[in-house]
């Protein structure tokens, strides 16, 4: 895995949102909101659960829900054990719900936010068919909702260790958009338990270039370091 190839491909998602906020155990997404605030010439919000320097909240994640259902964060990032090709995530256990075969430790608030954030960047670097399937065992939050339901949120794409699928919500299904250098159109269908569009030529995701790939070694010493000191030490190798 190149992580700053998928830094870079999370950024342009991001694009020019107002306000992007990252979780917990998201290093490549917090490093790719830094990219994205950069690129906006500091105008982007950015907030990390975790972090002392980014994050204005003074009562956790509280704050971080109340905004939401304000509509004052346009990007947040979800995943889950399991993502299907209706992009339902499931962060609760896998087999049986009475009697799983592995538990997880819970949603949490990725129900709430998934519902009410505009734009949610699913990511998951494992890019196989134990975790993108083509149903989840158990629905932890749903990728989309009838129509009479409220819901200004919902996904718009999906970023792994071996692509991008941007999420088409009339369809309801994933498109691959592009797919990591060294991999193929071939190999992500092999990688995947869940259909998708495909389009009949299959771009590859932009490679960094060495200014860019200093750039983003740079910010990650200097901002990502602060929540997540050893992603920071091997990133630098």
């Amino acid at each position: 895995m190149d992580a700053a190839v998928l830094i870079d491909a999370i950024a342009r998602l991001i694009g020019d949102a107002g306000h992007v906020a990252t979780g917990a155990l998201s290093p490549i997404p917090m490093a790719a909101a830094m990219l994205a605030r950069r690129r906006s010439g500091g105008r982007m919000r950015v907030t990390v659960l975790g972090s002392r320097r980014n994050n204005r909240f003074t009562d956790g994640a509280q704050e971080l829900f109340d905004c939401a259902a304000q509509g004052r964060i346009d990007v947040f990032f979800l995943s889950g054990a399991q993502i299907d090709g209706e992009a339902n995530i499931n962060l609760l256990g896998l087999g049986d719900y009475a009697r799983p075969k592995v538990r997880f430790s819970g949603s949490f608030g990725a129900p709430y936010l998934y519902m009410l954030v505009p734009r949610v960047i699913l990511f998951r670097i494992e890019h196989d068919r134990r975790a993108l399937v083509p149903r989840v065992d158990f629905i932890s939050a749903p990728g989309w909702s009838e129509p009479h339901v409220y819901r200004p949120g919902g996904p718009v794409a999906l970023v792994t260790g071996r692509c991008v699928f941007d999420w088409r919500r009339d369809e309801r299904r994933f498109a691959l958009r592009s797919v990591h250098p060294g991999e193929t159109a071939a190999s992500i269908r092999d990688a995947t338990g869940f259909a998708y569009a495909e389009p009949d030529e299959v771009p590859t995701t932009p490679a960094p270039d060495a200014a860019l790939r200093a750039e983003i070694r740079d910010l990650v010493r200097h901002e990502v370091t602060e929540v997540y000191p050893r992603f920071a030490e091997e990133f630098a190798i």
